[in-house]
């Protein structure tokens, strides 16, 4: 069975692309439920048209992965949702203070991609988490999150890094949310 990494940090997981999810639960997820939520919370980054995702599960325990640094996702919107199994400690936390949230279980968080977050350690047993990473081609190929530069596109298979081609009419507009 194939097995990539989930991302460069973590060392234990799986892609939910290589399970066959992606068409069949994955896309949906993103699509008719999640789309609409982010449309109104994250209008700016393109939370209208998140048009494609990298979608993956994390595994914590003591013998191996147990935190996760200080990163910023290769997404412009990132689902975390705490799958559970017993543990303790591990909160997430955001941003240069460390603001603690409490990771529970079944519990989803969604938080900008691009904000500077990170997972403390589990002090027992093993935490789950299902992390979908969802993109927008309209924002992502006027400028790459991760080099501030006009993407050069190139053939990749299934979603790539969420560069694709686009029509100029795809660029979602911003929504004042207080009017």
């Amino acid at each position: 069975m194939p097995k990539g990494r989930p991302n460069s940090m973590n060392n234990y997981g799986v892609l939910l692309n290589e399970l066959g999810m992606d068409e069949s639960f994955i896309t949906p997820l993103r699509e008719k439920y999640l789309r609409p939520i982010t449309a109104l919370l994250y209008p700016d980054l393109g939370g209208a048209c998140l048009d494609s995702h990298k979608a993956f599960v994390v595994k914590y325990s003591l013998h191996e992965d147990l935190d996760l640094s200080s990163h910023y996702d290769n997404a412009e919107v990132t689902l975390n949702v705490s799958l559970g199994k017993d543990f303790t400690e591990g909160n997430l936390y955001f941003g240069d203070f460390r603001q603690e949230v409490e990771h529970v279980e079944t519990q989803g968080l969604l938080h900008r991609g691009g904000q500077i977050h990170g997972a403390l350690p589990i002090a027992s047993g093993e935490r789950w988490n299902l992390i979908i990473w969802m993109r927008s081609s309209a924002i992502r190929n006027q400028l790459c999150p991760m080099c501030n530069q006009k993407p050069q596109l190139v053939e990749a298979e299934g979603f790539g890094d969420g560069f694709t081609e686009t029509c100029e009419e795809d660029v979602p507009e911003t929504v004042d949310l207080c009017s």
